[in-house]
């Protein structure tokens, strides 16, 4: 299928994890690629978990690796190149508790290096028909590696509880790419 080719909302998009013995055959798109959409003796489907109600997504992608330095006697600093740090990833979801514990699993895996597939779709998509076989609608893939380090449940009177889960990534980004 196509990647996304015209402008819209992320109305369609999701955070999936794989949390099985699995690790991807190589470390680029193609590796993680076949973790996430093919289910063989190795890659176990009931491992594979989407992170529901999710309000606000991160960024994605690598940042700029530019570093400002401060010239004396110049008006402005200069910059530089240098190295870039990992984004913060921080998903808002809306806290339905059984969403998130028993099902998906996602308190069990807090600090457990698992692997993430971030996917933007111009229609709904299920999990289950994104494994194995080719999404009939168009869509972009990110791919990368990394931990839940923390879940901070944010009481609401006024609203819907929600709850902040942060990420952390343990590997490049790999993408953007298309199944």
């Amino acid at each position: 299928m196509a990647h996304i080719d015209a402008l819209g909302s992320g109305i369609f998009t999701y955070m999936d994890y794989y949390k099985g013995d699995a690790t991807p055959a190589s470390e680029d798109i193609a590796g993680y690629k076949a973790l996430f959409n093919t289910v063989t003796t190795d890659v176990d489907a009931s491992e594979l978990f989407r992170i529901e109600s999710v309000r606000e997504f991160p960024s994605i992608g690598t940042p700029a690796n530019i570093v400002n330095v401060p010239v004396y006697g110049q008006k402005t600093s200069s910059q530089v190149q240098g190295q870039a740090d990992a984004p913060t990833l921080e998903l808002t979801i809306n806290y339905i508790p059984t969403n998130v514990d028993g099902t998906d699993e996602l308190h069990d895996i807090l600090g457990t290096q698992v692997y993430f597939r971030f996917m933007m779709c111009d229609a709904a998509t299920t999990l289950a028909n994104s494994i194995g076989a080719t999404i009939s609608n168009k869509n972009t893939s990110f791919y990368f590696k990394g931990k839940v380090e923390a879940i901070l449940v944010n009481p609401s009177l006024t609203d819907q509880t929600t709850a902040t889960v942060t990420l952390s990534t343990q590997s490049d980004f790999f993408g953007p790419d298309t199944k």
